[in-house]
């Protein structure tokens, strides 16, 4: 039988990720808190919070992950088709908050949101000190998508994203 790690409000280093449960796939531990060291520590061994209001602190590391490679990256056609439309401009960090509330939003399809006032409130701290950043997608000026995300150790793990027009998550 696999047990998944108490983390307490110290500081404690996370199990290893070989650890991680098989069922669900890859919940690592639980508790702790959501300081910028803990939230740190984590992404730089591959662990990463995901829990919903009203539970404890959920810390994951699942089997598979998606990478990109930007070296590696072809666009599909559908993408080069969009872009050369050029109807969107980006830009990064230009607007963390509104992303991560955008982000935050509850959605059509879903019953709620996994980004509770707390995790919000960690993360805009670790963007203050700079390891949280933002891509914002505008069409006339106003934000129409974006995502947010976490920089450690030369990648950029991706948290969240919306899209409010058609074609703005693509880009």
């Amino acid at each position: 039988m696999t047990f998944v790690q108490i983390l307490d409000s110290e500081i404690s280093p996370f199990p290893d990720i070989n650890q991680a449960l098989d069922e669900p796939d890859g919940m690592l531990a639980m508790g702790g808190d959501l300081s910028s060291q803990r939230l740190l520590m984590a992404y730089r061994n591959g662990i990463f919070p995901w829990y919903e209001q009203d539970q404890p602190i959920l810390w994951w590391s699942p089997s598979i992950r998606a990478v990109i490679y930007p070296d590696q990256f072809r666009p599909k056609r559908s993408l080069s088709k969009v872009l050369r439309q050029n109807r969107f401009k980006l830009a990064w960090n230009s607007d963390f908050p509104a992303i991560i509330e955008q982000c935050q939003a509850p959605r059509a399809q879903q019953a709620g949101t996994w980004i509770t006032e707390e995790m919000k409130a960690a993360y805009l701290q670790l963007n203050h000190l700079g390891h949280a950043h933002s891509l914002a997608c505008y069409q006339h000026g106003k934000l129409i998508g974006g995502l947010y995300g976490v920089s450690v150790g030369g990648v950029f793990c991706g948290e969240s994203m919306f899209s409010l027009v058609s074609n703005a998550s693509k880009v």
